[in-house]
C-alpha cells in the first residue's frame, strides 16, 4: 500500500509538470495527445474503500490513460526536458555498446539503473527510442515498444513521437534501410504519414522520401549516370539496369514496404514527376508498382471500378506537356521550358516501361541475389526486349561497380575486400582463415555495413541542415559533399582512422553520424543552442574528440 501510495504521488507531480512545454509555455490540453483530457476525481461514495484508496485507484487509472495517449498517438515536437537530454548524453557509449549487440537483458539492467536519463513522462524519452533504431537492435526496439518489462516499471517507446531532432522512429529506420525494423515499428501503430519539422531539418519530409532520396545517393548512380540529351533512351535502359542489380535490393524494399502505407502515393510519385527528378521517379515506380497499380477508386464506386495508376501519372503528363507547349508559345523557347519538355520524354519512357515490363522486373529482382552482375543485367536486357524495348547492347560498364571503400568491420587477420554477390545476400563480409563464421558481424552491423558500402550517409537528406557532421576520410574525394575541406571551415582530422570532422558554424551543435572504423560517435544534441553560444569552438572540439575517443577506448576493451 505505501509503495501504491508513492507511485501515485509520482504520478500526480508528473502530470502537474507536463502541462508546460520545453520554453515554459502552457500547452492546451485538449487536442493535445500528451496531455489528453481527463475525467476529474469522482465523489467518494464507497464504504469499502477509504478516501484515499479511492483517490489512488483513480490515480493509477488516469496516469494508464495519459501513459497510453502519450506512446499511442503522434507526439510533436518532443516534450522531454533538456537536462534529461544532457543526462543522458554522458550514458551514450555504454548504452550503444549495449545496442550493438541487441542484448535485451543487459538493455534493461541498463535502464533500470538509468531510469531518470532514459524516460520522462511514462515514455521511453525518444532520443533513446532513436539511438535503439540507429543500431538496428530489433529485440530491444520490441522489449522497448511493448514496455511489459518489469525492468521498465510500466514505460515504453512511442513509434509516433518525434525526436530532438525533428523526425520520427520511421524516419530513422528509412534512413537505415531496415526492413526488419520498418516493419516492426507498423506492428506497433507507427504512421507511414508523418512529416519531419523544425529548424534542424529539412522540413515537410516523410519517410518514404528519405527512402527514395537516399537510394538516389547510391553510388552506383553517381558513377554510372551521365544524362546525355542525344540518347535518352539509353539513360534510361541504363537507369533500369542499376536498379535491378542486387547491391539494391535492400534500398528498393525498404522504399516498397513505405510506399504501401502512404497516403496519396500517386500525389507524391507526380511531385518527383512534375520536377523533373528522373532517378527518384524511377526508384518510386520500381518500387512501388505494386501499389501504384491499384491506384485511386471512387469511395461511392470503390468495389465497381479501379483505375490503373500508371493510366493517371501518363494522363497527367499529357495534360502537362500540353501545357508546356502553350507557354513556349506565349513567352518563347526558353531553355528550362525545353528541358522541362525533354524531362517529360524520358519520364513517358520510364513510365511505360515500368508499366508493360515492370511485373517481370520486379519478379526477377526477387530471385536474382546469387548470380553475377553480369548474368543480371543481360537477363534484365531480355526482360526489356520481350517486352518490346530494345536497350543498347553496351549496357553498363561492370568494371565500374564498385562500393565505397568501407571497413568498419575490419580487424587483423581481415580482409576488407567486398564480393557483391555476398553483399546482395547479406552473407559473410569478412572472413578468416580459421575462425570463419564465428567472426561475423551481428545482424544489425551487417546491415549497416551494407548499406554504408553504397550509401555516402553523410549526404543523407535527413542531415542536410545539420551544422556539425561526421565522415569517414575516403569521403574527402566525394565531390559533392556538402562539406568542402578546402574551404575556409572548422576541420579536424584524426589519423590513424577513418575520421573527420567538418562544421560550418559552431553555434548549435547538430546530430552527428559514424565516427570510427570501430564504433559510431553519437555526439547528439545535447548541447542546446544556449549553452553552444557560451562555448568557443576549441573547447566544442575537444569534447567531440573527447567522446570520440571515449568510445573507442571502450570497444577495444
Amino acid at each position: 500500500m505505501d509503495e501504491k501510495c508513492k507511485i501515485g504521488t509520482l504520478h500526480v507531480a508528473d502530470l502537474k509538470d507536463n502541462d508546460k512545454a520545453k520554453d515554459g509555455s502552457t500547452m492546451e490540453k485538449i487536442e493535445d495527445p500528451w496531455n489528453p483530457p481527463y475525467s476529474p476525481c469522482p465523489p467518494y461514495n464507497d464504504s469499502s474503500k477509504t478516501h484515499w484508496e479511492h483517490a489512488n485507484e483513480w490515480l493509477l487509472k488516469t496516469t494508464a490513460f495519459v501513459a497510453n495517449s502519450r506512446a499511442t498517438k503522434i507526439i510533436m515536437p518532443d516534450r522531454t526536458p533538456q537536462w534529461v537530454s544532457d543526462a543522458l548524453w554522458h550514458k551514450v557509449p555504454d548504452l550503444v555498446s549495449i545496442l550493438e549487440e541487441d542484448d535485451v537483458e543487459h538493455f534493461l539492467h541498463f535502464f533500470s539503473n538509468n531510469k531518470r536519463c532514459m524516460s520522462w513522462g511514462f515514455i521511453i524519452t525518444p532520443e533513446t527510442f532513436n539511438y535503439i533504431v540507429s543500431e538496428n537492435a530489433l529485440h530491444c526496439a520490441k522489449v522497448a515498444l511493448e514496455g511489459k518489462a518489469p525492468e521498465l516499471i510500466g514505460h515504453r517507446a512511442s513509434p509516433n513521437c518525434m525526436n530532438p531532432y525533428g523526425y520520427f522512429p520511421i524516419h530513422e529506420a528509412a534512413e537505415r534501410f531496415s526492413v526488419d525494423m520498418v516493419k516492426l515499428l507498423f506492428k506497433y501503430g507507427a504512421s507511414a504519414n508523418v512529416r519531419t519539422a523544425g529548424k534542424e531539418i529539412k522540413e515537410n519530409l516523410l519517410p518514404l522520401h528519405v527512402a527514395v532520396e537516399n537510394t538516389c545517393l547510391h553510388k552506383y548512380f553517381e558513377d554510372n549516370l551521365f544524362p546525355c540529351q542525344d540518347h535518352r533512351d539509353y539513360y534510361i535502359y541504363k537507369l533500369i539496369q542499376l536498379l535491378c542489380l542486387p547491391e539494391m535490393k535492400i534500398f528498393l524494399d525498404t522504399t516498397r514496404l513505405l510506399a504501401k502505407n502512404t497516403d496519396n502515393l500517386l500525389d507524391e510519385l507526380w511531385n518527383y514527376v512534375e520536377d523533373s527528378k528522373l532517378v527518384q521517379t524511377a526508384v518510386l515506380l520500381l518500387a512501388a508498382q505494386e501499389s501504384i497499380r491499384v491506384g485511386s477508386s471512387s469511395k461511392k464506386r470503390k468495389a465497381i471500378c479501379k483505375q490503373d495508376g500508371f493510366e493517371i501519372i501518363m494522363a497527367r503528363m499529357m495534360k502537362h506537356s500540353v501545357a508546356l507547349k502553350w507557354g513556349m508559345g506565349q513567352i518563347g523557347r526558353a531553355s528550362n521550358q525545353l528541358d522541362a519538355s525533354s524531362a517529360l520524354e524520358c519520364t513517358a519512357l520510364l513510365v511505360d516501361l515500368i508499366s508493360r515490363a515492370g511485373e517481370a522486373l520486379g519478379a526477377y529482382i526477387q530471385k536474382h541475389s546469387e548470380v553475377t552482375q553480369l548474368e543480371v543485367l543481360e537477363q534484365v536486357s531480355s526482360i526489356l526486349k520481350d517486352h518490346g524495348f530494345f536497350p543498347n547492347s553496351q549496357g553498363i560498364d561492370v568494371t565500374n561497380l564498385h562500393p565505397f571503400d568501407c571497413k568498419m568491420f575490419a580487424k587483423p587477420g581481415e580482409s576488407g575486400d567486398l564480393n557483391a554477390t555476398n553483399i546482395a545476400t547479406g552473407m559473410v563480409l569478412h572472413a578468416t582463415s580459421e575462425k570463419g563464421v564465428k567472426n561475423r558481424p551481428a545482424r544489425g552491423r551487417n546491415l549497416e555495413y551494407l548499406r554504408n558500402s553504397f550509401f555516402p550517409y553523410w549526404r543523407s537528406v535527413l542531415l542536410s541542415n545539420v551544422d556539425v557532421t561526421i565522415f569517414p576520410a575516403y569521403a574527402v574525394t566525394d565531390p559533392k559533399c556538402r562539406l568542402n575541406l578546402n574551404k575556409q571551415h572548422h576541420n579536424s582530422v584524426e589519423k590513424g582512422s577513418s575520421l573527420i570532422i567538418t562544421s560550418r558554424s559552431l553555434n548549435l551543435m547538430g546530430r552527428t553520424q559514424q565516427a570510427t572504423s570501430y564504433s559510431r560517435l553519437f555526439a547528439t544534441a545535447a548541447l542546446n543552442r544556449a549553452r553552444a553560444q557560451q562555448i568557443t569552438s576549441s573547447v566544442i572540439s575537444r569534447r567531440l574528440f573527447g567522446t570520440a575517443a571515449m568510445t573507442l577506448l571502450k570497444v577495444l576493451k
